[in-house]
This record gives C-alpha cells, sequence and structure tokens, in this order.
C-alpha cells in the first residue's frame, strides 16, 4: 500500500545530542510497523534512527540493526489520538534521562530492551540526510514538530483539561533551532513550500515534499477533535481495511458487517457512505452494541433492537422482512443514515433524497422510521449478505475520504457532508458527543 510519505534533506546537520520530538497520531493498522520518524545517513546505528510502532504494536525506538527502546506496553486503540514525546539528551549523566518516550504526557518506564547510548554521543537523528515524516504509517499526524537543540517535557506541547483530558497546546513556546520544525497539514500539494501539504509553519522554512498524497490528505480529524473511523477490532467476519479506516472491503464470507468506533445512548447522529462495489448485495443499518453479534450464525437484523436495509430497500428487524419501505440503491450513490437516539428510529436517504416508507426515495427530511426500543449505545453499522460476494464500503462521518462536491456541516459547524445534515442531528465527533450524547 502507498502511504504518504513527508521527506526533507537538511543542507547541514544540526544538534545530534539534545533535541525533542512531539506529534499526536492516531492509529489504523495494527500488527505491523508504523514509522512515525526516520533518519537514513547509512547503513549502521550511528547513521540511521527511526520512532515507530512495530509489528507487535509497542513503541519503539531503533537503529540499523538493533533497538534502543522497546516499551512493554502496546498501542492498539485505533480509536484514539496519541501525543507522543521523544525526548533525547546525551549530554545527561544519568543514563536514563539520554532517551525518554512519553505517551499522553505520561512517562514510558516499561521496556521490554533498553539499550542507553553513551553520554554525548551524537545520534543518527538531526543529521544531514533524508528525513521521512510517516514513511510506513497507516493513520492519522497531526502537530508534528521537531525542536533542535532542546530537550523539552510534554507539558510544553500538551496538558490536561477541565475533563481530565490531556490534550494539545494550540500555540507551544518552542525554541526550533537550526533543523526544527512543526508541521500542521494544512496545506495542499506535494512541494516542498510554504503552501505544501509539508509546509513548515516553524518560521524555519525548512519545508518538507510530500508523496502519495491521494485526493483528500488534509482531514478534519485531528487530535482536537476526534471523528469516527470504522473499528478493525470489531469485524464480524475478516475484512480490509484503507484510507485511515474509513474503507472497508468485506471478506466473501456470509454475514459480514463492521462498525464504526463511536458509540451513542442518546442524541440524533448523521453520516454518509457510499458502495463502490458490492452494493447488489450490500447493506446498511443501526445495532445495539450491548447485544453486538460478531461471532456465531446471526447476522445484523436478527434481534429487535437492530435492523438492517437492503438494497433493494426492503429492512430486516427481529429476523423479519418487511418490504418496499424505500427504493433501492447502487454503486456509487450517497446514503445518509440518521438515527435518532432519544426516539429511538433510524431512516435512511439516497442522494440528498429521504426515504418515504414506501419504496421510494422522495423526502425533503426524515419522515420514515425504523424503530427500536433499547437505551443502550448504538452505533451504525454496514455490511454484505451474500455469500462468495464482497462489498467496497466508504464512510464519511463528516471527515470524508473522497471528494465531496457541495461541503455541509451539522448545525454546530463539524464536518463536511455531500448533502445537507437534518435539522438537530450532528456528526460523530468527540466534540457533538460531549456537547449531546452520552
Amino acid at each position: 500500500m502507498a502511504h504518504t510519505v513527508l521527506s526533507r534533506t537538511p543542507s547541514g546537520a544540526g544538534n545530534r545530542k539534545t533535541y525533542t520530538i512531539s506529534l499526536w497520531v492516531k492509529r489504523s493498522q495494527l500488527g505491523s510497523q508504523n514509522i512515525l520518524y526516520s533518519v537514513n545517513g547509512g547503513t549502521n546505528n550511528t547513521n540511521y534512527m527511526e520512532m515507530a510502532f512495530n509489528g507487535s504494536d509497542n513503541l519503539n525506538i531503533g537503529g540499523y540493526t538493533s533497538n534502543f527502546l522497546v516499551t512493554t506496553a502496546k498501542f492498539r486503540d485505533t480509536a484514539a489520538w496519541y501525543h507522543i514525546v521523544w525526548r533525547v539528551d546525551t549530554t545527561q549523566s544519568t543514563a536514563d534521562d539520554r532517551f525518554r518516550l512519553y505517551v499522553n504526557g505520561v512517562q514510558e518506564t516499561a521496556f521490554s530492551t533498553r539499550n542507553n547510548p553513551g553520554q554525548n554521543d551524537d545520534t543518527a537523528a538531526n543529521m544531514a540526510a533524508s528525513t521521512q515524516v510517516g514513511s510506513t504509517l497507516e493513520g492519522y499526524i497531526s502537530q508534528y514538530i521537531m525542536a533542535d537543540g532542546q530537550s523539552y517535557a510534554p507539558t510544553v506541547f500538551g496538558s490536561t483539561n477541565a475533563n481530565g483530558i490531556w490534550i494539545p497546546n494550540s500555540q507551544p513556546s518552542v525554541t526550533y533551532g537550526t533543523n526544527g520544525f512543526k508541521l500542521d497539514f494544512a496545506g495542499t500539494g506535494a512541494s516542498a513550500d510554504a503552501s505544501g501539504f509539508g509546509a513548515d509553519s516553524s518560521g524555519n522554512n525548512n519545508h518538507f515534499a510530500s508523496s502519495n498524497l491521494g485526493t483528500n490528505p488534509s482531514t478534519t480529524d485531528t487530535c482536537i477533535n476526534n471523528f469516527a473511523t470504522f473499528n478493525p477490532l470489531d469485524t464480524r467476519q475478516s475484512a480490509t481495511f484503507s484510507l485511515g479506516n474509513m474503507k472497508v472491503v468485506t471478506s466473501s464470507s456470509n454475514r459480514n458487517y463492521v462498525t464504526p468506533t463511536q458509540a451513542f445512548a442518546s442524541g440524533k447522529w448523521y453520516m454518509e457512505c457510499r458502495f463502490t462495489a458490492g452494493a447488489s448485495s450490500g447493506y446498511v443499518g443501526f445495532c445495539d452494541m450491548s447485544n453486538l453479534q460478531m461471532t456465531g450464525t446471526s447476522t445484523l437484523g436478527d434481534l429487535p433492537n437492530e435492523a438492517r436495509v437492503n438494497n433493494d430497500g426492503s429492512y430486516e428487524k427481529n429476523n423479519s422482512t418487511t418490504s418496499g419501505w424505500a427504493g433501492s440503491f447502487t454503486d456509487n450513490d450517497i446514503l445518509g443514515l440518521a438515527l435518532d437516539c432519544d426516539n429511538n428510529r433510524f431512516t435512511l436517504s439516497k442522494n440528498g433524497q429521504w426515504a418515504d416508507g414506501s419504496g421510494n426515495y422522495d423526502e425533503a427530511n426524515p419522515t420514515a422510521y425504523i424503530t427500536y426500543t433499547t437505551g443502550n449505545f448504538m452505533s451504525f453499522a454496514f455490511g454484505e449478505g451474500a455469500g462468495g460476494a464482497t462489498a467496497t464500503i466508504e464512510i464519511n462521518t463528516g471527515n470524508a475520504p473522497y471528494t465531496i462536491s457541495s461541503g455541509n456541516a451539522d448545525g454546530a459547524g463539524y464536518g463536511s457532508f455531500e448533502y445537507a445534515v437534518p435539522s438537530g442531528y450532528y456528526a460523530l465527533c468527540t466534540k457533538n458527543l460531549g456537547a449531546y450524547g452520552g
């Protein structure tokens, strides 16, 4: 898979003894190496260094042939943003203070491997050599900072809010030094300049060139406001995820469905999706997360507090089918899903028109609903139901992985959707969940 990679080769070395790297990352792919930072100046530990999640989902600082630090902790939460700070000062007399790792403001102290650099060692990082950001990362990065010549505590970059959540400081007070940089990923284009995706906003003009940008490299999903994605840990049967977990290809087994990373017990919620292949056996719907049927022989729609709308417009609930509730949908139709947890009901739109309950999509606003009775946490669900078939589904929870032509936000101003969000419904993101959900 091609990953977005940012690259730069400094014209000269910076401080190779003292520096700090701070970044926010949301993982999408587990069980494989995700490199966050690397410098390649040659084939030995003196000239090569990387910070990465390894294939076992530990965080490690590695050289070319051996590791310096490997955490015992595993980082497998694909729904959360992690703040990682790598603090380096090899001038320290205490060996364990030369390389320090912090996650969400807390220092990591348990390591399966710990090989401290020698006092006053020059490391490979900050060399005048090829430097890359995110070379094998499947996921999201936000506020990426390198401070050349400074050893900073994580409190420079983040702080705890009133709800006890570790959040980024919007304007961290940082001395960047010669090769330091701050990447906000707000620009467009692949060029290493002030308007590119890899633009340096520190004032140093240490811009990065970009490759494999794709169509939507800048997203609304950030460490400030976390949007829902597909959850690769909640799959009814095997599935393949990509595009930052906004795209899934289901397996060819029957009864295959997947859910997003955010659920809700109250409030009104809206999202969009499209099948790019396999809509002929596809369905969308909702489920009760307390009775999630991820094993066995049951499928979505077998229980009373879940339902699926099939591609022919019928819906299934409590193992019973109701025909003619909506019109059919096919590949590349934009489907709008609305789940009202305050009144226990769900409805569906196609290309901006809502189901009327009589076999059509011709309503300006949601009026025909599938009802349920639970007060538990609910979620949207997506899948296909034909044995031997697969489906390819892309979701937009307000952070579209595909190009949209309009860009409609919800009533709180969050998200970007192809069609208007119904009044009182909101995008699936943490700021909305805090304000309107439970």
